[in-house]
This record gives C-alpha cells, sequence and structure tokens, in this order.
C-alpha cells in the first residue's frame, strides 16, 4: 500500500507543478524555456521513480507468492516427521535454553551432553534451522567445554611447600597462588611456613577473579637487588 501512496504522491507533485507554472504570467522568454526544461527534467525523473516503484511492487508480488509456496512446504515437511508448529516452537525453546547453559557451563557437562543428544534423537533436528545448530555447533561447543574437576586432592611429598604446590603447572602454575590452598586448608595447616609430607589438602579452581588478581601480582613482582659484601 505504501508504494501506492509514493506513486500517488508523485503525480500529485507534477500536477501541482504543472499548476503553479500555469499560474506564472510575467516571464520572459528565455524564463519560460529554462522552467519548461526544469519541468521536463523533472518530469523524466519523477516518471522512472515511478515506473521503478512499479517494479519493486512486482517484484514484492512475486516474492509474496514464491513464500506462500515456502509456507506450504515446510507444513508438508511437519506432517512428514508427525510434528506441529507447536512441537517445533517447543523444541525451538529447549535449543535456546541448552545453549545457554553450555555457554554458562552450567555443569555437569554430562547432564547437557544428554540433553543435547535427546535433541539430536528427534526428527524435529532435521529442519533446516535446527540441523546445523543441534548437530554440529552446540557439539562442538561441549568438545571444547574444559570439564575440569571444581578442587583437587594432593598429597604433600618432602620438599613441599605452599609457594611450590600452587606454582605446579597442574595446579595453578602461578606460586603467588598460595593463600587459596591455604585457606582451603586451614584446618591441616598450622603455620603457613610449615607444612608435612602425606598431609592431603584440597586445591580449589581459581575464579577467574582471583586468577586475574594472582597473575597481576606476578606480572609486578620485581625480586630485591643481589648486593655482594665489599
Amino acid at each position: 500500500m505504501k508504494y501506492y501512496n509514493k506513486i500517488a504522491a508523485i503525480a500529485f507533485v507534477l500536477l501541482f507543478t504543472v499548476g503553479l507554472f500555469a499560474q506564472t504570467r510575467d516571464m520572459s522568454t528565455d524564463e519560460w524555456e529554462q522552467e519548461m526544461a526544469r519541468l521536463g527534467k523533472q518530469k523524466v525523473e519523477l516518471t522512472a521513480e515511478q515506473t521503478a516503484l512499479k517494479a519493486e511492487i512486482e517484484a514484492l508480488k512475486v516474492k509474496k507468492s514464491a513464500l506462500g509456496a515456502l509456507s506450504d512446504c515446510e507444513n508438508e515437511t511437519l506432517k512428514l516427521i508427525g510434528a506441529t508448529q507447536a512441537d517445533v516452537d517447543a523444541f525451538a525453546a529447549k535449543v535456546a535454553a541448552l545453549e545457554a547453559k553450555i555457554n554458562a557451563k552450567e555443569g555437569p557437562k554430562a547432564d547437557r551432553q544428554a540433553e543435547l543428544d535427546a535433541l539430536k534423537a528427534s526428527k524435529i533436528s532435521a529442519l533446516p534451522r535446527f540441523f546445523d545448530k543441534v548437530h554440529n555447533q552446540l557439539q562442538r561447543k561441549l568438545d571444547a567445554w574444559d570439564d575440569k574437576p571444581s578442587e583437587i586432592q594432593y598429597t604433600v611429598v618432602k620438599g613441599d611447600y605452599l609457594w611450590k604446590i600452587a606454582k605446579k603447572k597442574e595446579h595453578y602454575g602461578n606460586g603467588f597462588a598460595w593463600p587459596k590452598i591455604y585457606n582451603a586448608n586451614k584446618d591441616k595447616i598450622k603455620n603457613p611456613d610449615l607444612i608435612y609430607p602425606n598431609q592431603i589438602f584440597t586445591v580449589p579452581n581459581l575464579s577467574e577473579e582471583e586468577q586475574a588478581k594472582y597473575d597481576k601480582l606476578r606480572r609486578n613482582y620485581k625480586p630485591a637487588p643481589v648486593t655482594t659484601a665489599p
């Protein structure tokens, strides 16, 4: 409808311009010819725009017809897989919810995999709008999910101290994070400078904030200069 309105507006502009021009009395021959040339050019431009709008309208009609055919095709597909539009909408909601859980690494990971496997088993997952996300994208995200335990147990050996334990690659890779181990095992550690073989300590994961804090401490650390005796 908006295109027909625009065509009507173009026609109105042409009529208004011609009417206004007709009311003009005191014009020289040169001015008359210039005005006629300007109006002629404007008419050509507006006619071209009108033609373009008509072509756009016809293209939209064709597109509308094609969309109708696509809708019929989708309805036939739903019949083939024994699903209704309500089933598709519910499936879409499940896909979105699972993707949010995976992105947030809402564990356990095994439960998320079980949810994804259930979605894959649904015939609805074969629809083009779902297939790649369900069978490829979400699986890749799950495969890339490093499902580390929230904490591990470490048995102290001779020569260990908290800095050394924290610096181990399998723990934090950063000796400055030793307070994390100390705070998690205060019931076993009376003095952080004194730990003993065969003690079993809990080594919890660092949060992102803690990781950033201890990394900053390590970067900013400057050892005291070594002085030599005179």
